[in-house]
């Protein structure tokens, strides 16, 4: 489904402006929980490191400024990272048909899932474990720093994120200025397993949900949330449903009552919205989080 943008590529700035991009608000895409490596400006823009690269995105009145991106990191990178090419409008239409999501997608209507990096993100949210954003944010950029190569935009230095033979390379010792806890074995291992080859991100997408969420599940330390949230954000897996402190609030005030369970709250998210799940669930977390959602909403 193609959302109809077209795009106009200054060479003179090496900037390129997007007209006609609907569903898609900066602050609510990078702010909504499913990445950490995007920091909104004082001027309101959003500058990120993903994909070995960094760019600025500004909404204007003509459209969307990507600086820092030429007509090829455009159709190449940013164009598949950003998910421009989903209608999130007929998306919407049809999740709209429970009153709840109505609401929910209304309020988080900006939102588009991105395509990460795999490894990036499978390590982002093993780090993520029981651990809040500014805490997430600052571990990731830390081991950047230490370990990532040195990207210049501008005035300043970026770091990308280490791949995965740097990290495996690594000892616990090595990563203990993170402080990252007991997630640093974790992080080495994900890294080892994937440096090795014995779990190949690229073949999950070729996979099933369920047998790539098992593939994940080999990692230590990953459990049902954490592959989820990868196979959702990272291996356009739509249909997978992650589970956290929020979602758990807002599908048993909204649907199940305070007794249902992690694996009753899965079950029904995947069996009720299918296809959609994935997307049906930010709305809903982005809601809920922001809303400070609880029993008296």
């Amino acid at each position: 489904m193609n959302s109809g943008y077209v795009y106009k590529y200054n060479k003179n700035n090496h900037s390129l402006t997007l007209s006609g991009v609907e569903h898609f608000k900066t602050a609510d895409t990078f702010l909504c929980g499913q990445c950490f490596r995007w920091d909104r400006e004082d001027d309101g823009s959003f500058t990120g490191v993903a994909m070995g690269k960094v760019i600025n995105i500004r909404e204007t009145e003509d459209g969307l400024v990507l600086s820092n991106c030429d007509e090829d990191d455009f159709l190449n990178v940013w164009r598949p990272y950003l998910d421009l090419d989903t209608d999130y409008g007929a998306i919407k239409k049809v999740l709209s048909a429970d009153a709840h999501l109505k609401k929910a997608a209304e309020f988080g209507g900006g939102i588009r899932i991105l395509n990460q990096d795999p490894f990036e993100c499978l390590i982002s949210y093993i780090i993520s474990t029981q651990n809040n954003i500014p805490r997430i944010k600052k571990i990731i950029n830390t081991l950047c720093r230490m370990y990532g190569e040195v990207i210049s935009f501008g005035d300043r230095e970026y770091h990308t994120f280490p791949d995965c033979t740097t990290i495996a390379s690594l000892t616990e010792s090595d990563l203990s200025p993170l402080n990252a806890g007991y997630r640093v074995p974790y992080i080495i291992d994900g890294a080892k397993k994937v440096a090795s080859g014995e779990i190949e991100l690229n073949k999950l997408f070729a996979m099933t949900t369920s047998s790539a969420r098992d593939e994940l599940m080999k990692i230590k330390g990953v459990g049902p949330k954490v592959a989820d949230c990868t196979l959702l954000f990272s291996l356009k897996k739509r249909d997978a449903f992650p589970v956290d402190v929020w979602m758990q609030k807002i599908m048993r005030s909204l649907y199940l009552g305070e007794s249902a369970t992690l694996k009753e709250i899965s079950a029904f998210g995947a069996e009720k919205f299918g296809e959609l799940s994935g997307i049906a669930q930010q709305y809903l977390f982005y809601y809920a989080r922001e809303n400070a959602f609880n029993q008296e909403n």
